[in-house]
């Protein structure tokens, strides 16, 4: 089990995972959006944008477990 110290830090680097996965789909959803405007095929760019939505998903429920780790090890 790891410490409350390492949480924390496993934490942090969690969510700068989060803010950049997030700053990742806005240049995404952008960039669809000027290939739209260009007439061009967007679907693999949009398979990739549900691609990133998707793990920022699973990021989001891995922070929810650091947290939940965090709370027992103040518990305890």
């Amino acid at each position: 089990m790891r410490s409350r110290d390492q949480e924390r830090a496993h934490l942090a680097k969690t969510e700068q995972d989060i803010a950049a996965g997030q700053m990742r789909i806005t240049a995404q959803e952008l960039q669809i959006q000027r290939m739209r405007l260009r007439g061009h095929d967007t679907r693999r760019a949009e398979e990739l944008l549900d691609c990133l939505r998707q793990t920022l998903v699973q990021w989001h429920a891995h922070r929810a477990e650091i947290l939940r780790a965090i709370r027992r090890l103040e518990g305890s």
